[in-house]
């Protein structure tokens, strides 16, 4: 098996991978044909890797799709699990939109950018001025209930199974529980029940390689949203090799299409 890599850190143990830089991806068109798989390019390359080049990549389509905007992103968690979505508000710009959302979302709540990560771009909206200053720096209204808790779950979904999950727990100065943000780790029992709920979300929506940001709040869990390059501190704690498990299930479904074009043969 051949693969072409276009991010060596995410691959580094994968056999086999040969790394291209992303800039250069249409000198090297004869190479990624003869490729297997093409892993972890950037967003601008995936359509023209899979309708183009007709390349299986890693992650899937839909993780790349779903995943780049959290907007796309909430509609389709909210198609599928709509109570497990914290109350959303998603509005145009413009000075209906603001008064919508200050009228239907008390304060404080949650605004975020809509293609962000790591806990950036998410802010705490105390008042009707600072939710201007937000409304000056986005070009959508995408703000959300802010939620009673101190913590919350990262589940990471690798390949067909979750391979990890842990607590993130904040520092008490920050809305944030991000460990970019200065959250800290705690590896304690993680609720079958919202191990559940991630593995159901993932696979109808066919995502394969992304981390869960999963709060509760009693006995209700909730989804903020997923990331489909998440933070690596957790695995290094749990001894998890993510190269392993993406290894595993490529060779799966190679395997699986090897058995599909035997019968069709």
């Amino acid at each position: 098996m051949k693969h072409i890599t276009f991010n060596p850190y995410r691959t580094i143990g994968i056999p086999n991978t040969t790394y291209l830089k992303s800039d250069s991806m249409f000198q090297h068109i004869n190479q990624i044909k003869e490729s297997d798989w093409v892993l972890f390019p950037e967003y601008w390359q995936v359509n023209s890797l899979v309708y183009g080049l007709n390349k299986k990549i890693f992650p899937s389509i839909n993780s790349y799709h779903l995943g780049h905007d959290k907007i796309e992103m909430t509609r389709s968690l909210l198609s599928i699990v709509p109570k497990n979505v914290p109350y959303t508000l998603i509005l145009p710009n413009n000075e209906s939109g603001f008064e919508t959302a200050i009228n239907e979302m008390p304060f404080p709540f949650i605004a975020k950018e809509v293609r962000n990560s790591m806990g950036k771009g998410v802010y705490l909206i105390n008042d009707v001025k600072e939710f201007r200053e937000y409304a000056a720096i986005s070009n959508v209204l995408y703000v959300q209930e802010l939620l009673p808790i101190d913590r919350d779950m990262r589940i990471v979904y690798v390949g067909d199974d979750v391979v990890a999950a842990y607590w993130r727990v904040g520092n008490g100065e920050s809305h944030l529980n991000n460990v970019a943000q200065g959250g800290e780790i705690v590896l304690e029992l993680i609720p079958r029940e919202a191990i559940d709920l991630v593995k159901h979300v993932a696979q109808t929506l066919g995502i394969n390689h992304a981390g869960f940001d999963v709060a509760m709040v009693d006995d209700q869990f909730y989804i903020f949203e997923f990331n489909i390059l998440f933070g690596n501190v957790g695995f290094q704690k749990l001894d998890v090799s993510v190269e392993d498990k993406i290894v595993e299930y490529i060779q799966k479904e190679d395997s699986k299409l090897n058995l599909d074009t035997m019968f069709v043969s």
